[in-house]
Order: structure tokens, then C-alpha cells, then sequence
């Protein structure tokens, strides 16, 4: 291939990542305001007491496995057979491995979540520890648990479909799919709850079942547009679909480490003083919005590109599409990060600080958030290093060295719980992610033989000056909130005021230090 040829197409390659990340942050956007309303409901409900952890360790458990079967591991493997499939073989197989792999993933998924409901007691006392000696609060984890064990098999099959539509160019209805689970759980707690005998923990519970029926049922007619119809298919030695499956397992656990160390949290939270566990998750939700923003939702656009450029042996395209894809991921998180370190009470305030929801709620959560947020770019770089193990086909790598990583993040936790409570378990999240980002990323490097240092180190630089403009900015400003006061209306407005103008002073720092990615962002938008 002519070298003008190879430059058109990485440019044709980082254009489209941008685009499709363009369009799943919109929608996951979207996605996580409804979640945030979702929580200030459930924080109003539940506050952060003994029901609420156990409403949490529940949910975690389902969310789990949506991160293992679901995002971790089916889409890793599917989205680079199904496009090199397609590329070798034609459209036509490609769409036949996709009904293959429908059918298996449903037959073993109504297995494991007939299994997870009989065996729900012991999940939970391996979850959750803690809670045995409350016989009151495991039995309602038990129960909401139980209830909420269908839901993984009905969002697997989402993530299956929605590797396909990713695959074909269609990016909006997998990303916009979370949105209904947010509004399912919001109308269960406030209509359910009235309507129906029910606490509501149990109308969120079947609420989150209900949500991964709806998700199913949104994607179908995007498939049928692209004329594809997954009726069942048994030919389970199709030989596309073996390959797939020596992806599956390593790509279970080391796309999931995140919410592995996220578990791990939670578990030895369940031994500290009630509410350790809920605080943890109010943080953990605050990390997501720029996690799953800009992080996952640019890993999930940059797969396809990058399976392409694997399955073509193009490195250096690889490469390219690496370097760009974090240097994008910079540009949001960097700034995130400071903006979140620095206004994380009065977030936590305004968003949470209702009913149940107490001054003390917000402190004990914004000193999680603080320890959460220091490891906000470890998190976002694993995404798009992973992904990229994962185009090569390389499952075994991710996977060898995220379970050093768990084993760290417990050693870590079990060291830092004591001194530093629900804080020192964050922490070992964090450091347990930047050991995980920096050694990949180094293994990555040495493998694909090509990556411009100076042009990265460069474009972190002026990312970092145009954050530390803006966290300046923040500082001063937020002093003019009486935040111990939680949600009143001249702290929203502050807090509204503080962060839309301090994205406009990274975005005017930004232009003026010529951050490439103005560029790349305006030539999507044509601005």
C-alpha cells in the first residue's frame, strides 16, 4: 500500500473514531444526567443506611457479571471475529456468526442465571461478608439479589447486539440503551412503590429486570433495518465461533478489572461501619460520568477501527489510532479530574444531599470520590489500551496482568482500610489501575513498534496547562456556595455557573495553547 494511501486511511480511521465517539458520548451523556437524577431519587429514598447497602450489594452483583458476560467479554471477543469474519468471508458469515453466538450465549446464560438464582445466599456471603452478621440486612441482599439475576441474561444478549450494530457503523441505539435503565428504576421507585405492596428496594429490583427486557427490545429494529434477523442458530462448531470462545474467558475477567476491583472495594467495605458501602457507590457513580463519557465510550467506537487495522496487519495504523484515541481521552479526563477534585462536596451536595441523604453522606462520599477521581486517567487509558490488546486478538495478556492488579488492589485495600476507612479502598482501586495502565501500555508499545512520545508528551502538556487555568478558576468561584447547606437554589446556580464556566476556560486555554484536538473535534461538527 502506497504511503499516501496509508495516510489517508489512518486519517479516514481517526475521523471515524471520533464521529462514533462523538455519537455514543452524546447518548451516554444523556445516559448518565438520567443517572444522576436516578441517584439524587434513590439517595432521597434510601439514603445511605443499612437498606441502601444492601440494595447496593445487589445491584453490584448483576452489574458484575454485565461487565464480565456483557461489556468485558462479549463484545471483546465478538467485535474482532465478527469483523474479520466479515472481512475474510463476506458479509453473509459474518451475520451467521452473529446468530450462532446469539444462540449459545442465550442457552449458557439461562444456565448461569438459574444457577445464580439458587445459589444467590452464597453469592452474597462471598460479596459481602460483612452482612452475615446481620441477619436482617443479608436476607433483603439475598432477596433483591434474586430478583435482579435475570437481568444479566437479558443484557448480554444486548451487548452480542450491539457488537453487531457497533461493527456496522451504528452506534446510537447500544449507547442510548442505558437511558432505559435509568428511567425503568425511577419509575419503580416512584410508581411502583404506590402502586404495588412493594419497599423500594424491591420495586428497584424489579425495576433493573424489567430495564434489560426494555434494552433487548430497542435494538431489534436497528438490526432489521440492517436486514439482519437472529433467529436461532445450533451449528455451534462453526469455527468463527471457536475462535471467539478462546477470546471469551481471558477477556471476561481482564475487561472487567475495574468493576473486579470495584467488588473487591465493596467487599471489605461490608466490614467497616454501615454506610461505608453506599458511600463508596455515590463516588463510584461520579467517576462514571466521565468514565463512561468520554473512556468507554471511546473504547467501545476505537474497537472496530482497530480490528480493522489488526486484521490488515497495518501497526503502525494501529498505532496511530492508540495515540490519538488517548490523547482524545486526555483532553475530556484531564480536566474532569481537576474539575471533580476540586468541586467534588458541592456535587455530592447539590446532587445528593435530600432526605435520607446527610451532611455527614456528602463528606464521607467526597473523600472517596477524591481518592476514586486521582486514578480517573489510569481508568480511562486501560479502556482503549485493552481494546486495542483485545483487535490483536490478545485476550491472555489483559487478562494475566489485571489479576496481579486485583490481587494488588486487596492487598492494597486491606492495608489502607484501616488508617484510611471507605478512603483507603478507593485508593487501592487507584493504584491498582495505574499499575495495570502503565504496564499494558508499555507491553502494547513494544509490540506494535511504533508510537510518537514527543507528540504525545507535547499535546499532555498543554492539556495540563489549560486544566490548571481552569482549576484556578474553580477554586475561586466555588468559594461563593454555602455547600453544607446541600441542594438550595443559590448553590445549584453557583454549581451550574462553576462548571459551565470552567469548561469554557479550558476550552478558550485550549484553543489558544492549539490543542489538536480542537482541530479533530471541529472537523467532525464542520464548525
Amino acid at each position: 500500500m502506497k504511503p499516501t494511501t496509508i495516510k489517508n486511511q489512518i486519517a479516514s480511521e481517526k475521523k471515524l473514531i471520533t464521529k462514533a465517539a462523538g455519537i455514543v458520548g452524546f447518548w451516554t451523556s444523556v445516559s448518565r444526567i438520567s443517572g444522576f437524577i436516578r441517584d439524587m431519587i434513590i439517595a432521597i429514598f434510601l439514603g445511605a443506611g443499612t437498606g441502601a447497602d444492601a440494595f447496593f450489594v445487589a445491584f453490584r452483583i448483576p452489574n458484575l457479571l454485565r461487565r464480565l458476560f456483557a461489556e468485558g467479554a462479549l463484545s471483546a471477543a465478538f467485535v474482532p471475529t465478527f469483523i474479520d469474519t466479515m472481512h475474510r468471508s463476506g458479509r453473509d458469515e459474518g451475520v451467521r456468526l452473529a446468530r450462532i453466538a446469539v444462540t449459545f450465549a442465550a442457552l449458557v446464560l439461562l444456565v448461569v442465571t438459574f444457577m445464580g438464582i439458587v445459589f444467590t445466599p452464597q453469592v452474597v456471603r462471598v460479596t459481602a461478608p460483612g452482612f452475615f452478621s446481620d441477619h436482617e440486612k443479608f436476607n433483603l441482599t439475598v432477596e433483591l439479589t434474586r430478583i435482579m439475576f435475570p437481568y444479566i441474561f437479558f443484557i448480554s444478549l444486548v451487548a452480542l447486539v450491539s457488537g453487531v450494530l457497533n461493527s456496522l457503523g451504528r452506534f446510537a441505539a447500544p449507547a442510548a440503551a442505558p437511558i432505559l435503565l435509568n428511567l425503568s428504576m425511577i419509575a419503580g421507585v416512584l410508581a411502583l412503590t404506590r402502586w404495588i405492596d412493594w419497599t423500594p428496594y424491591q420495586s428497584l429490583a424489579w425495576a433493573v429486570t424489567a430495564a434489560g427486557v426494555f434494552q433487548l427490545c430497542l435494538q431489534i429494529p436497528f438490526l432489521v433495518s440492517e436486514g439482519i434477523t437472529l433467529k436461532p442458530d445450533f451449528h455451534f462448531g462453526y469455527p468463527p465461533l471457536k475462535r471467539m470462545g478462546r477470546l471469551f474467558v481471558p477477556a471476561a475477567i481482564g475487561g472487567a478489572v475495574y468493576q473486579i476491583n470495584v467488588l473487591v472495594g465493596t467487599v471489605l467495605a461490608s466490614t467497616l461501619p454501615s454506610g461505608s458501602v453506599s458511600w463508596l457507590y455515590y463516588a463510584d457513580r461520579l467517576v462514571q460520568l466521565p468514565l463512561g463519557v468520554f473512556a468507554i465510550a471511546l473504547g467501545s467506537a476505537a474497537l472496530p477501527s482497530m480490528s480493522r487495522l489488526a486484521s490488515t496487519g497495518d501497526y503502525k495504523g494501529l498505532g496511530e489510532s492508540v495515540s490519538f484515541s488517548l490523547r482524545l481521552i486526555a483532553f475530556f479526563t484531564i480536566p474532569a479530574s481537576v474539575a471533580l477534585i476540586i468541586l467534588r462536596g458541592p456535587i455530592i451536595g447539590v446532587l445528593f444531599q435530600h432526605g435520607r441523604f446527610t451532611q455527614l453522606d456528602t463528606a464521607e462520599t467526597a473523600y472517596a470520590l477524591l481518592w476514586y477521581t486521582a486514578g480517573l486517567w489510569a481508568f480511562s487509558g486501560l479502556k482503549v489500551v485493552t481494546q486495542a490488546f483485545f483487535s490483536l486478538k490478545d485476550t491472555k495478556t489483559p487478562l494475566w496482568i489485571s489479576l496481579v492488579a486485583v490481587i494488588m488492589n486487596l492487598v492494597a485495600g486491606l492495608i489502607l482500610m484501616n488508617p484510611m476507612r471507605h478512603g483507603g479502598l478507593a485508593l487501592a482501586t487507584t493504584i491498582a489501575a495505574a499499575f495495570n495502565f502503565v504496564l499494558l501500555f508499555v507491553i502494547l508499545i513494544k509490540r506494535i513498534k511504533w508510537f510518537e512520545v514527543s507528540e504525545f508528551l507535547v499535546s499532555i502538556g498543554k492539556i495540563s496547562a489549560g486544566s490548571i487555568i481552569m482549576g484556578a478558576f474553580l477554586v475561586f468561584i466555588k468559594d461563593f456556595g454555602l455547600w453544607s447547606h446541600g441542594l438550595t437554589g443559590k448553590n445549584f446556580l453557583i454549581l451550574g455557573i462553576s462548571i459551565l464556566a470552567g469548561m469554557a476556560v479550558f476550552g478558550v486555554s485550549a484553543y489558544l495553547f492549539r490543542c489538536e484536538q480542537i482541530k479533530s473535534i471541529r472537523s467532525v461538527l464542520k464548525i
